[in-house]
């Protein structure tokens, strides 16, 4: 007789304990806030190929950023949440359409100072839950000390699809390319930087000064599973409107859901200073840190289960 799910992922759920522990270690002991903001919201920030659940007349949070940035524009400089997630339509080994998320918020920083953020967490949970320097997920062993190598979303694209990302863009294949072609082709055995996404692919990321056709924005890989999304954050609430405007027109010509436009945020976003934010996925760490083939084998529940 097969063992119930609950049985075989018992050990992984007392890891998963011990990260939560360390994340809000490694966070309070840099100066950081733990904060909760709102689950349920009157409007989501709209991006693309992220569908947010309706719920009473409102929905459930995609992501907390808008209501974190309205805490920095109020003056909290350094700021972080554990907290739940929505995403209508996503399952599979790597997806649950209800999640836990981690994302973190400091004022004076940049993508770089970020990159080198994420990489001292993940470091450090590792070793804290682990007792070890390295972790072991499907047959690799994975280092995961600092610095991380970095490649350019420019060269990624050269190197292991043989095409150009604003060519991608333009035949609407790029978010293929980067998940068949691209992901598979990254360094296994050591964690890896994407970054510098065109900003077509930044919604809420600033330009870069010197190359504005870029958005200052990255992904990380642990094991080729991404497990992380960060940036520079955009602070013109004109531009941001501009940029929100254009994806609620293409989600209208595709028959998407149009979204009300957030503006009690975008209100707050000319008061809040420069910053940088990452939003990383729980479960997956979690996944990876106990070697486990599927997300489902990372939490108490899945929605087969409810």
């Amino acid at each position: 007789m097969q063992k119930p799910r609950q049985h075989f992922i018992h050990s992984n759920l007392i890891l998963r304990g011990k990260v939560l522990e360390a994340i809000r270690s490694f966070f309070s002991c840099r100066g950081f806030l733990e904060v909760e903001t709102p689950v349920l919201i009157p409007a989501p920030a709209p991006e693309p190929h992220i569908e947010a659940v309706a719920a009473d007349g409102a929905y459930l949070q995609t992501s907390p950023e808008l209501y974190m940035k309205r805490l920095l524009a109020a003056g909290y400089r350094r700021i972080f949440q554990i907290c739940k997630t929505f995403r209508a339509g996503e399952r599979g080994r790597l997806h649950l359409p209800e999640f836990t998320m981690l994302e973190w918020y400091e004022t004076g920083a940049d993508y770089n100072d970020m990159m080198a953020r994420t990489e001292e967490l993940v470091w450090f949970v590792c070793r804290h839950v682990l007792k070890k320097e390295h972790l072991d997920y499907q047959g690799t062993r994975i280092d995961p000390c600092p610095p991380w190598p970095r490649i350019t979303v420019a060269e990624a694209f050269r190197r292991h699809a043989g095409k150009d990302m604003f060519e991608a863009i333009a035949e609407d294949s790029f978010d293929e390319i980067i998940g068949i072609a691209i992901e598979s082709g990254l360094q296994r055995s050591r964690p890896v930087f994407l970054h510098d996404y065109p900003v077509e692919k930044g919604a809420l990321a600033r330009r870069r000064r010197d190359c504005p056709e870029l958005a200052e924005r990255f992904e990380a890989y642990v094991g080729g599973i991404e497990i992380c999304n960060g940036f520079t954050e955009l602070t013109d609430p004109q531009e941001q409107r501009r940029r929100f405007k254009e994806e609620l027109r293409r989600r209208s010509e595709k028959g998407l859901k149009v979204y009300p436009m957030p503006e009690a945020f975008l209100k707050a976003l000319s008061r809040m200073p420069p910053s940088a934010g990452n939003a990383l996925g729980i479960d997956r760490l979690v996944m990876l840190l106990a070697d486990a083939p599927s997300i489902d084998e990372a939490t108490a529940f899945i929605p087969e289960e409810y």
